[in-house]
């Protein structure tokens, strides 16, 4: 039976978990927050020499994650997590030879002159290490663990964490201390589900090679070369990005079959993340083998333009299980062949040159850049080509090589690649999985991380993205078709994409964006102008309205829900766990009534005609871009012309109730529909279809809104609270949107 002590050294699944979405959500960088602990830092106070106790620990966490009230019992175990870490056989090691450690308690720590228990010769040779009573754990363990798990470059990692252990400055550790730094390695690693047995000799392999002298000592320069030659090591700490044309995107990986590695041809055993795999060309190894000069991955790109239009294969080793190859139809034996990244043909290695030299792509041919349609353009031009885009652009979102190359396109014709923009945080976590999946099922060149510096932050990837391409000034704006992820996904049911993705084979998807309809779809611009400058509000989150804007209940509830997940981001990551706050929050809003009498607090022009809301009793007002609002609501309603009724003619405004019943709605006629909502009642009963709409107000081609008090609004699901101001929404332009031909009622991915 486990002691208690084991216990209290370890974490369960549920806490990695929850720890790791504490981490994706904060924007803050350990390297930041512990400086604050040093002397004269802000948070000075907390911290006893190198030394944090349980308070101070706690501290520490809430600052570094940016929560204020992070869980008690959470904080507790984290602490002694990394309390255990002094008494693993870490301590012994990280202690020269000839060292003291102390164990006092905080007063006495405060009140003592310490250094009257060390001669000053073993001062000076071997500095004393401190313990505070009842445990207390070195920051810069504390630190060093949680660097390796959060975002940024792997060279950036092993300079920081070098340093953080380098405390006289000299640039110099010596082993025991970069022990202690692969031992958080270690533990970052067995966090994060790797089969550490895997990992430790390939750690050791590395020490090994950097002190390769034998001097016991390893300078910056030693241990950052060692660290960016180790693929598994660059894993562990998180690189992400292409450096070069060929360079595989590795990730650990748990294989549900037996898989071989594609270098030493044994089987991956374990039963953890066994080993590495690809996420482009799906090549996979051991994690040791990783090291030993494995095949390069598909070019993405080619490097002068007589190599442009030569449709060639780009062969990798696979593991074809039994799959026939196409050249003599005879079954493949388990890495006897290869595998085309493009067209996905599989042949045996003796067959590769027997086939057709040329590639056409495979199934997802119109939809795939191939590399020989990207070429790298001179560096003569591409200085030029720089120093125009410096003047206006990010360079961060320029495409250019590792070697200073800018990347130009071919257009082949016939043709039509995809760009792709992801958030891999949409749909708790979904994005991520989908953001591989494009990686490998297209050139990774035409899928954008939209959290590594995309059209823009926030929630909601198309306003950002079309934002973007306004900016752009593109000629030719590319039509867009949106995979629902998130949670209300309004646009995405207007345009029969579904309600929400359920991992369905995205090759399915690309073949009904061939086979979708280009539609036209109003933008709208917004304009706010504060009734007092001075009077400070939230940001209005967008200036272009897509799908809807609102003020009143239906923005309250948005609001809450959006402060929360913005406090709380761990609590939000799944659809269905945002659906259940919606409700709860929608509940409580119900008996509060924050938005009644709206009538009072705000007038509306339609084309300079007021409307009369005196008559009504409102808690909220929608102005509708598309038929769909609140996760499926069709707030309009569907609209049947009666006998007798004449044709409505398109006019700027149309308020009469009788001629608005005959309206419906259409995302192209540059018209905005009017609808008021008495409260969160009448939301729900819409929502469910215990009724057919709210009050139609207005159809209008501008609007005017006027405010008196604070009130909650919202721009396509994106909430603020705005102080009284003027509101005026006009017409801006069309996008072109795609969207899916009509399906069987039965496909499951566009359930409404």
């Amino acid at each position: 039976m486990a002691s208690s002590d084991d216990t209290e050294a370890s974490l369960t699944p549920v806490d990695f978990i929850q720890l790791q979405h504490y981490m994706e959500y904060s924007t803050l960088r350990v390297k930041d927050v512990i400086k604050e602990f040093q002397p004269r830092g802000r948070l000075a106070q907390h911290s006893f020499g190198e030394c944090v106790d349980a308070a101070g620990f706690c501290v520490f966490l809430k600052t570094y994650l940016e929560v204020d009230d992070f869980p008690t019992d959470f904080c507790q175990r984290l602490f002694h997590y990394f309390q255990h870490v002094e008494q693993d056989g870490t301590t012994k090691s990280s202690l020269p030879k000839g060292g003291k450690s102390v164990c006092m308690s905080e007063q006495a720590l405060r009140s003592t002159n310490i250094w009257e228990l060390f001669p000053v010769e073993n001062v000076v040779q071997h500095p004393p290490v401190f313990f505070l009573s009842r445990g207390g754990v070195f920051l810069r363990d504390v630190s060093c663990y949680f660097s390796v798990l959060e975002d940024g470059q792997p060279r950036d990692k092993l300079e920081f964490t070098f340093k953080l252990y380098d405390k006289d400055g000299n640039g110099l550790l010596d082993s025991s201390e970069v022990d202690r730094i692969i031992t958080q390695m270690m533990r970052a690693a067995d966090y994060l589900g790797w089969d550490v047995t895997e990992l430790r000799p390939v750690l050791k392999d590395m020490m090994t090679a950097i002190d390769a002298d034998d001097s016991g000592t390893v300078t910056l320069e030693e241990w950052v070369k060692g660290g960016m030659n180790n693929v598994p090591l660059l894993v562990l700490l998180g690189l992400k990005m292409i450096d070069r044309d060929g360079q595989h995107i590795w990730r650990m990986k748990h294989f549900n079959r037996p898989t071989y590695c594609s270098v030493c041809q044994s089987m991956l055993l374990g039963l953890g993340k066994q080993g590495l795999c690809c996420t482009c060309c799906k090549y996979t190894v051991h994690s040791q083998c990783a090291n030993k000069n494995p095949e390069l991955c598909a070019r993405t790109f080619v490097r002068s333009k007589s190599e442009i239009g030569i449709a060639a294969h780009d062969w990798i080793r696979a593991d074809c299980n039994s799959t026939k190859c196409q050249v003599c139809h005879r079954k493949i034996k388990t890495l006897a062949g290869r595998r085309c990244v493009w067209c996905q043909e599989m042949r045996h290695d003796e067959c590769l040159f027997s086939g057709l030299s040329s590639c056409d792509c495979g199934p997802l041919r119109d939809h795939i850049l191939p590399p020989w349609a990207i070429y790298a353009v001179s560096k003569d031009y591409c200085l030029v080509v720089s120093f125009r885009f410096l003047q206006e652009e990010d360079t961060s979102l320029l495409n250019v090589t590792h070697d200073g190359h800018i990347l130009q396109i071919v257009p082949i014709p016939g043709v039509h690649p995809l760009l792709v923009f992801v958030n891999p945080k949409s749909g708790g976590k979904q994005g991520e999985r989908v953001l591989r999946k494009f990686q490998y099922l297209l050139n990774p060149r035409q899928v954008y991380n939209l959290s590594n510096g995309g059209p823009g932050p926030g929630y909601s990837t198309l306003p950002t993205t079309t934002a973007r391409s306004d900016k752009a000034d593109l000629q030719v704006h590319p039509p867009v078709a949106v995979l629902p992820l998130g949670t209300g996904n309004d646009l995405a049911r207007c345009l029969r994409w579904g309600g929400g993705y359920e991992g369905s084979d995205l090759r399915e998807i690309l073949k009904e964006i061939e086979a979708s309809e280009l539609v036209p779809m109003d933008r709208w611009s917004i304009q706010v102008i504060p009734e007092d400058p001075r009077e400070a509000g939230d940001p209005v989150p967008y200036e272009i309205i897509n799908n809807y804007f609102s003020v009143g209940v239906d923005a309250s509830i948005a609001h809450r829900f959006h402060s929360m997940r913005e406090k709380h981001p761990q609590r939000f990551n799944s659809r269905t766990k945002n659906k259940l706050w919606y409700f709860e929050f929608a509940t409580s809003e119900t008996l509060s009534a924050s938005c009644k009498k709206l009538k009072d607090c705000l007038t509306i022009e339609c084309c300079g005609r007021h409307l009369d809301l005196s008559s009504m009793s409102l808690e909220a007002i929608a102005v509708l871009n598309i038929p769909s609002i609140h996760g499926g609501s069709n707030l309009w309603g569907e609209s049947k012309k009666s006998d007798g009724v004449p044709e409505v003619e398109n006019s700027e405004v149309i308020t009469d109730p009788e001629l608005l019943k005959a309206i419906s709605q259409d995302m192209s006629d540059k018209r905005l529909e009017v609808v008021g909502l008495e409260g969160v009642i009448e939301m729900g009963q819409i929502y469910t279809g215990l009724k057919s709409a709210g009050h139609r107000l207005a159809q209008t081609s501008q609007i005017t809104i006027r405010t008196i008090k604070a009130l909650p609004m919202q721009i396509d699901g994106e909430p603020w609270m705005q102080p009284p101001c003027t509101i005026h929404i006009t017409h801006k332009n069309q996008a072109n949107m795609l969207m899916a031909a009509p399906t069987k009622a039965s496909g499951f991915f566009h359930l409404k």
